[in-house]
């Protein structure tokens, strides 16, 4: 494990004690089925960008019929996490998953029906870039269906910049309108951004309520008390920058024509 990973595996079981087993991220595999929403992902082609635990591509096969998955993320403890589930689910002749540096994707254009993401490509600064190569990557009439943090404005208060400090992790937050030039100006032409800031306010207090409670309890046997403390700062600090707008958890989707 690098010094630099910013998911070790005490934070993976941190994580999966509030979201489950395999995620790093709310809502678990209903937030992935409201990502996908009304597509058909049955036997197409997914990328999976930051794929994080495992959980996501299990979900994108098991539930959702995709043909085959090739999940990307950038860190060890993470992507040996994912490969211990998709082993334990009999998976891996239809999710592959491989290790990655930061930049372009490793995969030459029009290689893939739907490009998917969760939650993760908040540590991709560049949205500009990061929408050219999925537009790139992506077959013609294929989508990009992600959901991501963003900032309600450019412009951040002290108070959600006291949060990103206290989450320790390499946040490259955008607005709505930054993701949806990029998506213009890569080629896309429908698009949409959808706020699930309201939804995930209660749910962000439901979280809080679990970590002072049963969840924090059994959490703290694994990765210790202070490591629960810790995270009970990080959601008192998400919460009041839920309540502003500033942060706000949004469903993105795009079209490649």
């Amino acid at each position: 494990m690098s010094d630099q990973d910013h998911y070790p595996p005490r934070l993976i079981a941190m994580l999966e004690a509030i979201w489950g087993e395999g995620f790093l991220s709310p809502g678990g595999p209903d937030e992935v089925a409201r990502v996908i929403g009304t597509h058909d992902l049955t036997g197409k082609s997914v990328l999976d960008i930051g794929c994080g635990a495992g959980g996501i591509d299990i979900a994108l096969v098991q539930t959702h019929g995709a043909g085959y998955v090739t999940g990307l993320d950038v860190e060890d403890p993470v992507i040996n996490h994912a490969r211990g589930l998709v082993e334990r689910a009999g998976l891996t002749s239809r999710i592959g998953l491989v290790k990655v540096a930061p930049g372009p994707l490793p995969f030459p254009p029009e290689t893939f029906d739907v490009v998917f993401s969760k939650d993760s490509i908040i540590h991709i600064p560049d949205k500009h870039a990061l929408m050219a190569e999925v537009f790139r990557v992506l077959k013609p009439g294929g989508w990009f269906l992600a959901s991501d943090w963003l900032i309600g404005t450019e412009d951040i208060s002290p108070m959600m910049a006291d949060y990103i400090a206290a989450e320790g992790l390499d946040f490259g937050m955008a607005t709505a309108a930054r993701y949806l030039d990029a998506m213009t100006k890569a080629g896309f032409t429908t698009k949409s951004a959808t706020s699930r800031n309201a939804w995930y306010r209660e749910k962000a207090r439901e979280e809080l309520a679990r970590l002072k409670g049963d969840v924090g309890a059994k959490a703290a046997q694994i990765v210790g008390q202070d490591f629960v403390d810790q995270n009970i700062g990080i959601w008192s600090r998400m919460i009041p920058v839920l309540d502003s707008g500033e942060h706000c958890p949004t469903h993105l989707a795009a079209r490649k024509p």
